[in-house]
């Protein structure tokens, strides 16, 4: 698909540019014929309640209201669409077809829209909608094929509308794309990578977060695993499996052992099933499976069924996030970001509970909390008003400190400047996109306490602060911050603002360390 959609041009009664094929005399036909149904020499209202592509006729659900006042539903197939929302006058001359002038089919057309109010909708708004209805257009010589569909919006004060688009590519029928308004009369395409933050996942992370339990709640039972006549080869050799694949603090310390805990810690498991890469080792497939084990361990008479389908949606999450797709029209604004980091959820035994089903509640939590934060991924990764693309990775990372096992939650943000418009002749000469990258850790270490990190980089300059909720531990890191800073001095880094504070840091949008775009103009 083209990088580009134009909003068509407003109709002209004479026409000067090739456009779809002309409306005269056009005949709806009925799917039902309905004879006298509009008496001779009178004329009925008819609304648009749907409209839908058959092929290359069009399907629509009409509302006619008669002169009586008297109103009834019926279908018919046109050969041009109309758009939904639309009012028409039309005549009945025979049982099985309703006729519609040519005035009234092109006011049926004009009810589409014909550009966009930048004034109400600002360069750079992301526009959301579901393709209705797909024509190539007669092609003119010498020129590119075109193809005209019609897209109902799903989002901003638009919502409900339709619009009528040429793009070089055909839109597949009921297609969900999203557009960044260029002008009143361009729209540029956004890809699915780019537009995750328009996803509907409010109402899916909001039951996944009311299901979600801390990882460490899990690993510390399953470190002290008993023996019993329930444990099964099986289950002990997945439990080994995911205990095996946790990192220790001197595994983060190294660049490749970071990035191999990363890589393995659930957050991408759907795109390595999509891929078709190896998942081992991985945090979610590990306890994925452990769940099959300690499901299939269990009496047939447990009541855990519902639990298990509820909580194991990584299963399915290539289908989940396409069919999240269909949902954006439910939502109308985008939510606040969830707050970072996820707060610890304990878990406790049921009663009449015994340990097997209480380590399946376990780690369903687990799971779920993994997807809370690739929920959270995609609800603020996106395309910012201001036209900037911004990517989110927020993830969670069991990490053992001696005995004890810490989950480490992090979250990477990447900012990407919007590109500006330059003369084909100095486009080789473009400089490199600029990026600005946002980290974020969480964790509580003893005997520091609880911690959180937030750190910037863009250009190789960095700033960062940090937060100890423990007095002695402010006090330690504030006297290290020196060290920290020739550190990173030798790494090769132009080291900023570099502080620490006790407390928590304040919740907010303005909790961001804030780094301005160079002016390009300055």
């Amino acid at each position: 698909m083209t990088g580009e959609m134009n909003i068509l041009p407003l109709p002209q009664a004479t026409a000067t540019t090739p456009r779809a094929p002309a409306v005269s005399g056009e005949l709806l036909k009925l799917l039902t014929p309905m004879e006298g149904l509009i008496s001779a020499g009178q004329t009925a209202k008819a609304e648009v309640l749907s409209l839908k592509q058959a092929d290359q006729a069009f399907q629509l659900l009409l509302k006619l209201t008669l002169e009586s006042g008297r109103q009834t539903t019926l279908q018919a197939i046109s050969n041009q669409p109309l758009a939904q929302g639309s009012s028409i006058a039309v005549t009945q001359p025979s049982a099985g077809n309703l006729a519609v002038t040519v005035q009234q089919a092109i006011a049926a057309s004009v009810a589409t829209l014909t550009r966009i109010d930048t004034a109400k909708m600002p360069v750079g708004t992301l526009l959301q909608g579901k393709v209705l209805t797909s024509q190539v257009l007669p092609t003119v010589p010498g020129q590119a094929t075109v193809f005209r569909s019609m897209v109902s919006l799903l989002n901003t004060a638009l919502s409900g509308s339709t619009l009528s688009i040429d793009s070089s590519q055909p839109l597949r029928i009921g297609t969900l794309l999203s557009a960044q308004v260029e002008d009143g009369q361009t729209l540029k395409f956004v890809p699915l990578s780019s537009r995750q933050e328009q996803l509907a996942v409010t109402q899916q992370l909001l039951s996944q977060q009311s299901r979600q339990g801390s990882l460490d709640s899990l690993l510390k039972q399953l470190q002290n695993l008993p023996a019993s006549t329930q444990t099964s080869s099986e289950l002990r050799t997945a439990v080994d499996r995911l205990l095996a694949g946790l990192p220790d603090i001197q595994q983060l310390s190294s660049a490749k052992g970071l990035a191999q805990a990363l890589a393995s810690s659930g957050a991408f498991l759907e795109s390595k099933l999509l891929g078709g890469q190896n998942l081992a080792p991985d945090i979610k497939g590990d306890l994925l499976k452990l769940i099959g084990q300690l499901s299939s361990g269990l009496p047939a008479s447990t009541q855990l069924s519902a639990i298990i389908a509820a909580n194991t949606l990584a299963q399915a999450m290539p289908s989940f996030v396409r069919n999240a797709l269909g949902m954006l029209g439910q939502v109308s604004a985008k939510p606040s970001p969830t707050g970072f980091p996820l707060p610890e959820r304990l878990l406790q035994s049921a009663d009449g509970e015994d340990d097997l089903e209480h380590l399946l509640r376990l780690a369903a939590a687990a799971v779920s909390r993994l997807q809370s934060h690739q929920l959270s991924s995609l609800e603020q990764s996106g395309v910012t008003p201001d036209g900037r693309l911004m990517s989110t990775w927020q993830l969670e990372i069991p990490m053992r400190n001696l005995q004890d096992i810490v989950p480490l939650q992090v979250k990477f943000q990447r900012e990407e400047a919007p590109e500006r418009e330059q003369p084909k002749e100095r486009q080789e000469e473009r400089a490199p996109k600029q990026q600005l990258w946002r980290i974020e850790l969480a964790f509580d270490m003893e005997p520091l306490g609880p911690l959180q990190v937030q750190a910037q980089l863009i250009q190789g300059s960095l700033s960062s602060q940090l937060w100890a909720e423990r007095a002695y531990t402010a006090s330690l890191i504030e006297s290290n911050l020196a060290a920290l800073r020739q550190r990173m001095l030798a790494a090769g880094l132009n080291v900023g603002d570099l502080d620490c504070h006790l407390g928590k840091p304040p919740q907010g949008p303005q909790t961001r360390l804030e780094q301005r775009w160079v002016d390009e103009n300055a």
